[in-house]
């Protein structure tokens, strides 16, 4: 069935996937929630429309279309890599806009040379948007999720901490939320005695047993939540998250790092100026970067038009390297987005780990761009 209120440039952008030698397919407009509840990321989360089967089986109208098109393709058990194409209504609701709008792009499966990938998935995103709007300079703002991971892991934090702050990523106000507790911790208060000193202790067969023994009285049932031992552990991750002060030097490290927005010939240097002044082994996570960086020349992307920036990330937890968005210069709407997420399809079930990078275009916003010519 023919799908209704296309933009006239539908066929162009088909063409362009088509000559990408991307395969176009479909995914169904009902989804089931869960992937999107654990992986997406709680921005999309609370915008998602949610409904119910029969059997009470959350479902949900497709928010977007990477994770459909991994549990597609983990479905089919069909061989990497390979590339798809998509292009479909999705459904979530949006400060600006309709909430059943267009996407469209490419999700690319399997590639083992995750530079050139990269560098591949960045060029095919700015190519098909340059023939869709001839005439116009197009901004592209890259980030690098793995590269902040390893700066955060160099600081030496507890995993807990990490996990968090890795977590806010690209998202400035959550981050320097964070990042002012762990200068200023907020210590806890309100445990009972008995089990702060049996954290203090660090004797937790202790401290789970006590546990046990609380939750038999009080008539809590373990099937119904966490178990003594879940509990326990937190309690004391808690604890020492609690405790955690980042020292001044290492918080004015996180600080310099975070303020880094160069133009991308110039990011490899400034990368590895700041490791060096910072006394930052950051060795394999800088060697991808250059890689990458090596690879979009390579390609013959116009390096003038993109720019590195440390703190810059996308809403959606799955990412793992690259993210990227691509603007018309001048503007702030976002035409393109996408980036890397080795992880994703393990989660989604897939026996083997799957390298993938992706993009997507928001066509509304295309087409007002070509209106307003």
């Amino acid at each position: 069935m023919p799908l209704i209120n296309l933009p006239d440039f539908a066929n162009d952008l088909l063409a362009e996937f088509t000559a990408r030698k991307a395969e176009r397919i479909d995914t169904p407009v009902i989804q089931p929630a869960e992937p999107f509840l654990d992986i997406a990321g709680e921005d999309l989360r609370r915008r998602i429309f949610m409904t119910e089967s029969e059997t009470g089986a959350s479902l949900c109208l497709r928010p977007e279309f990477t994770i459909p098109v991994c549990l597609r393709h983990i479905e089919t058990a069909t061989g990497t890599p390979k590339r798809y194409a998509y292009l479909g209504e999705v459904f979530r609701q949006r400060r600006d806009g309709a909430n059943e709008f267009y996407q469209a792009g490419i999700e690319d499966l399997g590639d083992i040379n995750i530079a050139s990938a990269d560098a591949r998935a960045i060029g095919d995103a700015t190519g098909i948007l340059a023939r869709l709007l001839p005439g116009r300079r197009l901004s592209v703002t890259l980030g690098d999720q793995a590269v902040f991971e390893a700066v955060v892991q160099a600081l030496g934090l507890p995993l807990g901490w990490q996990k968090r702050l890795i977590h806010a990523f690209g998202n400035m106000t959550q981050l320097e939320a964070l990042l002012a507790s762990l200068v200023s911790p907020q210590f806890v208060t309100g445990l009972d005695d008995d089990i702060a000193k049996l954290i203090a202790s660090g004797d937790e067969q202790a401290l789970v047993a006590h546990l046990e023994r609380e939750m038999q009285k009080t008539g809590y049932s373990t099937n119904a939540g966490r178990s003594a031992l879940e509990i326990a552990r937190r309690l004391k991750e808690k604890l020492i998250l609690s405790e955690t002060r980042l020292d001044d030097a290492a918080f004015h490290v996180l600080e310099k790092f975070l303020s880094l927005d160069v133009p991308l010939v110039n990011a490899s240097a400034a990368l590895a100026g700041f490791a060096d002044a910072a006394g930052l082994k950051l060795g394999n996570a800088l060697s991808r970067f250059d890689g990458r960086v090596a690879a979009l020349a390579n390609t013959g992307v116009d390096l003038s038009g993109l720019s590195y920036r440390a703190a810059f990330g996308r809403p959606l937890d799955y990412y793992t390297g690259l993210v990227f968005e691509v603007t018309v210069e001048g503007s702030a709407a976002v035409l393109a987005g996408g980036g890397r997420f080795d992880r994703l399809l393990t989660f989604l079930g897939a026996t083997d780990r799957i390298p993938a990078v992706g993009f997507s275009f928001w066509l509304d916003r295309i087409e007002t761009e070509r209106a307003a010519a």
